[in-house]
């Protein structure tokens, strides 16, 4: 017969385990959390925004301290994904207007460029970045050293580079419509 005093034991060591894994699993969070949070600061700093909203958005987007620079770069890929796949001089465009944007070869923004460049984003990752970029740009703090005219002509540099047939026709009809929404979307018209 089992002794009434090794079963309170027992009980009282499976509560004990129970509260030390509760605790464990609290104190997980809580370290996720700061992380979480400390990216946020980063990526504010990065782009010149301390709106805790928009911070979070880029993050559920998917944007890291060390990818939130290619946020400019989305209007540009969304002109390049806009007749549904994006062209080798396109590609190439891309990669060159990265790079002189401060995107190193081989960095996590490099990798994710890439990886947005063989598998065409979501129309969400295109919605709201385009969104987050107004709002950066009408900042006090916001990225001054880029203009919505800059991005504009980013993403019709880009539209042309594919060229069209014999040279006739270098933007294709539904860059032009990509091109003329986001203008509007960028500018506020």
């Amino acid at each position: 017969m089992v002794d009434h005093d090794s079963l309170q034991e027992r009980g009282r060591a499976l509560e004990e385990e129970y509260f030390r894994k509760k605790n464990r699993e609290l104190v997980e969070r809580m370290q996720a959390e700061a992380r979480s949070e400390q990216a946020r600061r980063d990526m504010g700093a990065a782009v010149g925004i301390d709106d805790p909203e928009m911070l979070r958005e880029l993050q559920k987007l998917g944007f890291t301290p060390d990818t939130v620079a290619l946020l400019p770069l989305v209007p540009v890929l969304q002109v390049a994904w806009a007749d549904g796949s994006v062209a080798p001089a396109e590609r190439d465009a891309i990669l060159k207007l990265a790079q002189t944007r401060g995107i190193a070869d081989g960095s996590p923004a490099h990798h994710q460029l890439k990886a947005w460049l063989a598998d065409r984003p979501s129309s969400d990752v295109f919605t709201s970045a385009t969104r987050l970029i107004r709002a950066i740009l009408d900042a006090p703090a916001g990225d001054k050293q880029l203009s919505a005219d800059d991005l504009v002509g980013y993403a019709e540099s880009i539209a042309s580079a594919s060229g069209g047939l014999f040279g006739l026709r270098s933007i294709s009809p539904e860059e032009r419509a990509m091109l003329t929404s986001l203008a509007e979307q960028l500018k506020g018209r």
